[in-house]
């Protein structure tokens, strides 16, 4: 399933991150997964929320640099191969990985993992066919 990632992208200095978290908890935003890399200078955190825009705002509003951006969720099985075969499918349509990581998952035997790939749609299509596909969004945004 296609959902909106946030994208925040901050300096790299003690207590920043802390700062993120906070705004986001005073505006009553909930994370369901988070993903930070850094640089020397700045670091880039990934957000899946319940509220996407309204996360974007108020962060913009406390002077970060946000952006959302389409990303691919999938409930792979939580078993080994579980994710081999994911990445099978995508590799066989050339769907090139630019990153990923994992979500919480309320699916009982499922691994939730994001993915941003080149062609969110295609890929979409391509997992939705499988049992990977079947993913709600209240599963994601934890609504």
């Amino acid at each position: 399933m296609i959902v909106n990632q946030l994208s925040a992208f901050i300096e790299n200095k003690a207590g920043r991150l802390a700062e993120i978290a906070e705004t986001l908890a005073e505006n009553n935003i909930d994370l369901s997964a988070v993903s930070l890399a850094d640089s020397a200078d700045y670091g880039v955190i990934r957000m899946l929320v319940n509220d996407p825009e309204r996360a974007a705002r108020v962060l913009k509003e406390s002077g970060v640099i946000c952006k959302i951006t389409k990303v691919l969720a999938v409930a792979m099985e939580d078993a080994p191969g579980g994710f081999a075969r994911v990445l099978h499918l995508l590799k066989n349509q050339s769907h090139e990985i630019k990153y990923m990581y994992a979500c919480i998952s309320r699916h009982e035997g499922k691994a939730l993992m994001v993915f941003s790939v080149e062609d969110v749609e295609a890929a979409e299509a391509l997992i939705k066919g499988t049992s990977a596909g079947d993913v709600h969004p209240a599963d994601i945004y934890r609504i």
